[in-house]
């Protein structure tokens, strides 16, 4: 048969009827007209509509704009979960830049580099954060636009660093400016930085592509009804707050602003306002689950939650459907713009006992709607296992919702992309049902509190210390944080020095919640080509949590 030109595409071309590329900031403009009254935005006595919140988003951008901010360039963001913070994921890309959402957890140096190397003209902070933010711009050595938040609800020290206060800038913004659609949904929106598997952060960048679909994907695989009442336990400087604050705008939700996790204040604020939806990691909800009865009182709706990471405890699971709130469990990486699997409850589960549903439950289960591919692979053969809960391989995805890359580093985004998959470096195995379960973390990753720490990034800070020849850090199981590093450390011949004196010593340069919980002396098994065995070293982590607990 001779084949002759496909008539679909004769004379049927894009055109600006017909096409037009993804960008969540189509999501404001939308609610903003749609449903302008609705509110968007509690915290505290402050209220915004979706009308109000998108004309702030729109000073936003035309403030910058007005500064010669464009595309190419990096607004970064020191904030906790207050308006401003949800504002800039809007304001900031309406302009064509990219928006650095920084971890509030992270000491100087990390913030320094991560100004440096996204190079941001104009910072966002809020003066909570001055300790930290002052000498790193003073590291930083080059000069920077900064802005300060000061928010009436923080009534704590701190002070301001900059010229202009957050209200100063919106006042100068046009509420009616007609920001650009931007031309290549493949341009970048925002920029994450993540400790990856060595010590030196690698900034991973999102696409608008990618945050629309992301954004559109966690109302779907979490059946969010229309104008759900979210509240910010998971801060948005982790992976854009999962994209939620894009997904709030698809939603013309209501977000419940939240500066701080305390038990006494989430219940509160469930209470008031009638949450129905939150996020955050396993630590989260364990606070919730131990808060004492008197705060759970008066939760009379559903309350429907999202713990992400490896399968959390059992104890979690059970406790949280004893109060009466949904788990879902999800899983991902910053390089997966957040939640990219869901372990998606099959209509027989209910019928389960507790006990078999919260072994279901505690999988990280299947890809996210707009995922196009997951599979538990061998890394060497680039094959997938077989489904039988047994044989390990590394998780890998590819689709719309992984990363573009490593910002400046083509090295690690080649090799992170190497045979068209995005290697995870989590090692899990794939179940019959095809459910994948997570067995084992990548050697050098410890999740604690939902956040990365590289256990090479600690090394490098314990061999800086003079008593110290060799030293190892490794995941220990931790009840309250999931994971904390605990460090394992051979001596110099004739030295002396206790645990307390080298928790202080990784304290003394480093994020608190990195430095190691637990130190054990002695020395180090190594396989006969001197390499530090650490298989061996997490079974004896283990141990000493068992003791410690």
């Amino acid at each position: 048969m001779t084949r002759t030109a496909n008539p679909y595409e004769q004379d049927l071309d894009k055109n600006p009827a017909n096409y037009a590329p993804l960008t969540p900031l189509s999501f404001i403009e939308r609610a903003a007209s749609v449903y302008p009254e609705q509110i968007a935005v509690i915290h505290g006595d402050a209220r915004y509509t979706w009308r109000e919140t998108y004309a702030r988003a729109r000073r936003l951008g035309s403030a910058l704009a007005g500064r010669g901010i464009g595309p190419g360039d990096t607004v970064a963001a020191m904030l906790p979960n207050v308006p401003p913070m949800f504002e800039a994921h809007f304001g900031v890309p309406m302009t064509g830049a990219v928006l650095n959402t920084l971890n509030t957890r992270l000491d100087a140096d990390a913030i320094a580099f991560m100004l440096e190397h996204g190079g941001a003209k104009v910072l966002l902070t809020d003066r909570e954060f001055s300790p930290t933010i002052e000498p790193a711009l003073a590291k930083l050595g080059r000069p920077i636009e900064v802005i300060d938040v000061d928010d009436a609800v923080f009534d704590g020290p701190g002070k301001r660093l900059g010229r202009q206060t957050y209200e100063d800038l919106l006042a100068e913004g046009d509420p009616d400016w007609a920001w650009a659609w931007p031309a290549d949904e493949w341009q970048a929106i925002s920029l994450n930085y993540t400790s990856g598997t060595t010590g030196n952060p690698k900034g991973v960048v999102y696409h608008h592509r990618g945050a629309y679909l992301n954004g559109v994907g966690n109302i779907l695989v979490w059946g969010m009804p229309q104008h759900a009442v979210y509240l910010w336990t998971l801060p948005m400087f982790h992976c854009n707050g999962w994209c939620f604050p894009w997904t709030m705008a698809a939603n013309a939700g209501t977000n419940v602003c939240l500066r701080k996790v305390e038990a006494g204040e989430i219940f509160r604020l469930i209470k008031a306002h009638r949450v129905t939806h939150y996020c955050g990691a396993p630590i989260v909800h364990q606070t919730l689950i131990n808060a004492p009865e008197e705060l759970k009182k008066g939760v009379d709706h559903k309350v429907s939650c999202l713990v992400a990471g490896a399968a959390p405890p059992a104890a979690i699971i059970e406790g949280m459907e004893k109060m009466g709130f949904a788990l879902t469990h999800v899983y991902g990486l910053t390089e997966t713009y957040g939640p990219a699997t869901v372990c998606a409850k099959q209509p027989d589960w209910s019928a389960l006992p507790l006990e078999a549903q919260v072994g279901l439950n505690g999988r990280q289960g299947v890809r996210y709607t707009v995922e196009e591919g997951l599979d538990v692979m061998d890394p060497d053969t680039m094959t997938p296992v077989p489904a039988d809960g047994e044989t390990m391989g590394e998780i890998m995805f590819r689709g719309n919702i992984t990363m573009k890359g490593y910002l400046k580093n083509p090295t690690a985004t080649r090799d992170a992309f190497s045979g068209g998959w995005f290697h995870s470096g989590d090692l899990a195995v794939k179940q019959p049902d095809g459910y994948i379960k997570i067995k084992d973390r990548s050697k050098d990753i410890i999740i604690s509190g939902g956040e990365n720490i590289s256990s090479l990034e600690v090394e490098d800070r314990l061999y800086r210390h003079p008593a110290v020849m060799a030293a190892a850090v490794v995941a220990m199981p931790d009840a309250k944080w999931g994971e904390t590093p605990c460090a394992f450390i051979e001596l110099k011949a004739g030295a002396t020095a206790t645990e307390q004196e080298i928790i202080d010593f990784c304290r003394s340069s480093m994020a608190r919640f990195k430095a190691p919980r637990a130190v054990v002396f002695g020395e180090l098994p190594k396989t006969s080509t001197g390499k530090i065995q650490k298989f061996v070293l997490r079974e004896k982590a283990k141990s000493t949590a068992a003791i410690d607990s």
